[in-house]
């Protein structure tokens, strides 16, 4: 018998050994007040070492020019609802891009773009330095399974946890490698 008969016999014999039925699988997932949800998110955006603000919808568009700073060239894909004077050009020359969110995860902090209006391509929110982000308190939801749901599993997604960064290099943290190294998230009080 070859090395291979042996493990694969072995397998076989384990699974016919196994207990079939099926094992409950419990689902105590942590929950959020939904009073708490916008706070926790807030919260959680800053520990992943993004910029936070907070305004009224009144306010967003001087938000959104603070947010971009010194930025000289700002991509802004169709559908975004401030008017922020984005140029044209390939998408390796913009300095920051602004786009709006799906919706944003109280428990980790974590923006989630479908994709849809506001948000263009994937690549747009990987590609320039300074990727600053919109999203409504309404948007928020209590944990990932709350997510989960809410998502059509059709579209394509992108879900964010602070800005990129990497500690593959002798674990020393590298922001800016794999996307943008600067996350600044508008949460809009409705």
């Amino acid at each position: 018998m070859t090395a291979r008969e042996e493990i694969l016999a072995a397998v076989r014999g384990a699974l016919r050994d196994a207990d079939r039925a099926e094992a409950a699988v419990p689902r105590g997932y942590r929950s959020v007040a939904a009073a708490d949800v916008v706070e926790l998110f807030a919260e959680r955006v800053v520990d992943y070492r993004a910029a936070l603000t907070r305004c009224t919808t009144a306010e967003l568009p001087g938000a959104v020019r603070a947010a971009l700073g010194t930025a000289r060239k700002v991509l802004v894909p169709e559908g975004f609802p401030v008017d922020v004077g984005g140029g044209e050009g390939e998408l390796a020359e913009f300095d920051a891009v602004v786009t709006t969110a799906a919706l944003g995860i109280a428990t980790t902090g974590t923006i989630v773009l479908d994709h849809g209006p506001g948000q263009g391509r994937r690549a747009l929110s990987l590609v320039p330095d300074v990727h600053v982000c919109v999203v409504r308190e309404d948007q928020i939801v209590p944990g990932v399974p709350q997510a989960v749901a809410a998502l059509d599993p059709a579209r394509p997604q992108t879900w964010i946890s602070g800005p990129s960064a990497t500690s593959d290099i002798e674990l020393t943290r590298v922001e800016g490698v794999h996307g943008p190294r600067t996350l600044h998230v508008i949460v809009v009080a409705d």
